[in-house]
């Protein structure tokens, strides 16, 4: 239950013409200024009839500093990885069901077990998409949300 971009906001196709920048399905480096990480925002459905609950996920893309990407890159197959500090990033995905833009909404980028995608834990402010992070959503939304993705309604 989620939906994913591909590429982070700022990504241009042009940029896979150049050596200094590069976009796997996990990690983007833009003019080797520019460091990003695929990441979910989990999102507990409230009314799930499934034991233990549903969790919605956005597949979202969060900048890190230079350093904290680096460090995320030296322990991408490292087992045990998941004990390492959340980097501090900026959401670089554009959601359109949310108003006001979460670009540049503040996250914490939380690691997992290798083979996991990390953990974007958003800021708690009073963002919608935050909003929906901290209390969970309904089946109803979901709805929502695949309608609009699917149609644009």
């Amino acid at each position: 239950m989620g939906y994913s971009t591909e590429a982070p906001d700022v990504w241009d196709p042009r940029y896979a013409e150049r050596e200094d920048s590069v976009l796997s399905a996990d990690q983007c480096v833009i003019k080797g200024e520019h460091f990003f990480v695929k990441g979910l925002i989990e999102i507990p459905v409230r009314d799930s009839a499934v034991p233990g609950g549903e969790v919605f996920e956005w597949g979202v893309w969060v900048s890190l500093s230079a350093q904290n990407f680096r460090r995320s890159d030296e322990l991408w197959e490292t087992p045990g990885r998941e004990a390492e500090p959340p980097y501090f990033g900026w959401l670089n995905t554009s959601l359109p069901l949310y108003s006001p833009s979460t670009l540049n909404l503040r996250t914490n980028v939380h690691t997992r077990e290798v083979g996991r995608r990390p953990y974007v834990e958003l800021e708690p402010t009073d963002h919608p998409l935050a909003v929906e992070q901290r209390e969970g959503i309904t089946l109803a939304r979901v709805r929502e949300i695949a309608e609009t993705m699917l149609h644009g309604t």
